[in-house]
């Protein structure tokens, strides 16, 4: 058999059960952490609850993902996992899911494994969103996770920091209301209200103008130019004001 026979014959079997976005949806992307409590508590002990190197190798981690070939309009991440909203427009592969998954599965990866230096590994999902309601309620969804999460590791490791088991402690959260949560906080002295709104909202990353120093080409003179570059807020609004927010940057991309 000829190669082009052959290649013809075999590719029906790897494309067989390919699904496409349909034109006009919005496509949003989760990825994962895969394994990330061991890799994490365990392999790579980072403080608990939260670590701002570990922040930061995310943050990196997002920019990248937003610079890889794909137009990404925002960025959203909190804990392991990350969102990517594309723009309505965005076609490269067809909109082909597994391209989408495999290949943003495999860039969060190799990103976050050179900054660990060890191996880390992410998964990937699409979210197919038919309008933008739907978007800001995604966006809104994972915000008020984050802000749940949040509170909940708090008060876990506060818990763990006083000689409670892991089992005693998940127990005793699971119990409590988040005014019973808030009051817990308070009587090791933390004001959650007052923790870093990163911790309880997430980091959003999306493209703006941004101030950069140069060079006068002409002077050489030290002067400061605008450039468009990619913008990381980790002072996210919220509830209403959050939902505003992203149908701002949806509406801004769309002009």
């Amino acid at each position: 058999m000829k190669f082009d026979e052959l290649d013809s014959k075999m590719r029906i079997y790897e494309t067989a059960h390919d699904s496409c976005v349909l034109p006009g949806m919005y496509m949003v992307a989760r990825i994962d952490g895969r394994g990330f409590t061991k890799l994490t508590k365990e392999v790579h002990p980072f403080d608990a609850p939260f670590d701002i190197r570990f922040r930061d190798y995310m943050v990196e981690t997002v920019k990248h993902l937003m610079n890889s070939g794909f137009n990404v309009v925002y960025g959203y991440t909190q804990s392991d996992e990350i969102s990517l909203l594309f723009h309505l427009q965005e076609g490269a592969f067809g909109r082909k899911h597994r391209k989408y998954t495999s290949i943003l599965a495999g860039e969060a990866s190799a990103k976050f494994s050179l900054q660990l230096g060890s191996m880390a590994a992410f998964d990937c999902r699409l979210c197919e969103l038919p309008n933008q309601q739907l978007v800001v309620d995604y966006f809104r969804w994972r915000n008020e996770d984050a802000h749940r999460n949040s509170l909940n590791a708090h008060c876990y490791w506060q818990l763990r920091k006083d000689n409670h088991t892991r089992q005693t402690a998940t127990q005793t959260i699971e119990k409590m209301s988040t005014a019973d949560k808030n009051e817990l906080l308070f009587r090791y002295h933390i004001n959650f209200n007052d923790l870093p709104s990163w911790q309880k909202r997430g980091i959003g990353i999306y493209w703006a103008d941004v101030e950069k120093e140069g060079v006068n080409p002409k002077t050489g003179e030290q002067v400061v130019v605008k450039r468009r570059g990619l913008y990381v807020n980790e002072e996210l609004p919220i509830r209403d004001e959050y939902n505003a927010f992203v149908q701002q940057l949806i509406h801004r991309s769309e002009q």
